[in-house]
Order: C-alpha cells, then sequence, then structure tokens
C-alpha cells in the first residue's frame, strides 16, 4: 500500500510539472474552462431575475446546489481522469492497458497518475465563486453539525461520481469505443444534480433515485443545509444518506471493475 501511494504521488508530480511547462497555454485552458462553466450558471441567473425563483427556489439556493456540483465534479474529473471512459478507450484500444497490467505495480495507482487534469481548477474555483455567492445571500444558520457535514457531503459527491466513471470504463473492455449512454449518466448526471430535483418529471427522479442515487448526493443534503421542507416525501433521515449512496455505488464500481478485468482480452495492438 505505502509502495502503490509513493509511486502515485511519484506520477503525479511528473503529470504537474509536465503540465506546467507551457505555462501560458495552461492558465488559458484553465481560465477558458472556468469561464464557460460560469456562461452556464449566469444564463440561469439571468432567467431568475426576471422570474424570481424556479419551483419555489431562489438565485441564492440555486447557487448552493449549483457551486456543490461544480466543486465535487471537477475534483472527481481531475483525480479520476484516468477512468474517464473517453480516455481510458485509448488505453484498451492502442494496449496500454496491456502495459500495465504486466507491469508489478498496483493497477489503481497507475490508472490514477496516468492523468491528472490540473485545467479542472478552472472548474472548482467558479464552483467555489458561485458557492460563496451562496453563502453570502442565504439566511442559513451555519450549526456545527451543517459544517461538519458539507465536506462529507462533496467527498461523497467525488466518489460516487468517481464510481460512475470506474462503472463507464469497465465497459470499455468490452465494447472498445465509448459509449455516449455513460456520458448521458455521468455529465448528465452533474446537470441534474446542479437543480433541485423537484423540478424533474417522475420518471426522470426514478432513474436519479432508485438506480443512480444522485437525488441523496445534492439535493436532500440540500434540503438539510437550507432547512427546506422535503416535497417528495422520503424519510427524515434521506438527507444523510449521501455517504451510504456513495460507499453502495464505489463497491459496485469495485465489483464491477474486478469482474471486468477478469474477462479482459487484448484488442491485439
Amino acid at each position: 500500500m505505502a509502495r502503490s501511494l509513493r509511486l502515485y504521488f511519484r506520477l503525479l508530480s511528473i503529470q504537474l510539472r509536465s503540465q506546467m511547462t507551457f505555462r501560458i497555454s495552461f492558465w488559458i485552458d484553465m481560465l477558458t474552462t472556468g469561464l464557460l462553466n460560469v456562461s452556464y450558471f449566469a444564463s440561469t441567473y439571468l432567467v431568475l431575475e426576471r422570474f424570481g425563483n424556479i419551483a419555489g427556489w431562489t438565485i441564492a439556493e440555486l447557487a448552493f446546489i449549483y457551486g456543490m456540483a461544480e466543486i465535487s465534479f471537477g475534483l472527481m474529473d481531475m483525480i479520476f481522469s484516468g477512468f474517464d471512459p473517453d480516455w481510458f478507450s485509448n488505453f484498451v484500444r492502442q494496449g496500454a492497458l496491456d502495459q500495465l497490467l504486466l507491469r508489478p505495480v498496483n493497477l489503481f495507482a497507475q490508472l490514477f497518475g496516468s492523468r491528472f487534469l490540473l485545467r479542472r481548477l478552472g472548474r472548482i474555483l467558479q464552483g467555489a465563486l458561485v458557492l460563496a455567492y451562496a453563502f453570502a445571500n442565504l439566511p442559513v444558520a451555519w450549526t456545527a453539525p451543517k459544517l461538519a457535514y458539507l465536506p462529507l457531503v462533496i467527498i461523497s459527491q467525488i466518489v460516487a461520481m468517481g464510481a460512475l466513471f470506474m462503472m463507464g470504463s469497465t465497459l470499455i473492455i468490452w465494447t472498445i469505443q465509448p459509449i455516449e449512454a455513460v456520458n448521458i449518466i455521468t455529465y448528465g448526471g452533474v446537470e441534474m444534480m446542479s437543480y433541485p430535483a423537484s423540478i424533474y418529471s417522475t420518471w426522470l427522479r426514478g432513474l436519479f433515485t432508485y438506480l443512480v442515487p444522485l437525488v441523496f448526493l445534492n439535493y436532500y443534503p440540500a434540503l438539510f443545509f437550507l432547512d427546506r421542507p422535503d416535497p417528495l416525501g422520503f424519510p427524515v433521515f434521506a438527507p444523510f444518506l449521501a455517504p451510504a449512496a456513495a460507499g453502495v455505488m464505489l463497491w459496485l464500481a469495485l465489483r464491477f471493475w474486478h469482474f471486468g478485468l477478469t474477462h479482459y482480452q487484448s484488442t491485439g495492438t
């Protein structure tokens, strides 16, 4: 375990040094990534300036759930980028996964260290700015339990969305090429998490509640933080299911991953 961690941090330092080689390009890439995502929230802000709220949610309350989702997804996309299905398909298609499997080194350490997108800091920063706006404009009493639970919710979101990346990468073992349906769940899932679940149709809420439980990772914790009532009628402990939901998703992802590796056949390249 200690050897794998040392290897991971060594690979990480190589990644960081290589990405900072062309610093102007790096800063431009990071800023454009952040500005692009800011434009999404800005469009929502302009709409709510005209209509006041969406399903009873004010702009500051929307900023809260949007900011949490953006920070979490940005961190996940930076840390789990080696498991991005689009990226992982190159490993399988070009035979690079064979090389990783033949090395006497932990495969997870190699995959996590194979790609670390520092430019995702742009998305994380804009999410933090939106969340800071929410904090400044929400009349919420931040008690000790809420302050303690907030980082746990963000970590749970990172783990859960990373698990979705791992499941998507496992499918690549059989399909070789990326599956667009995976992007609908991953990137579509974070878009869904950025807005109140109550605004969606019943079938869509059901998909992201019972099949992919993203509702318990952002929406329900937000109800607890903002002291809002639950319009969907779930039990009173629903806002505190984020760590459990993330744990179950990670466990399933690891099981599916190991199942996929036992059935892996090289592409021959």
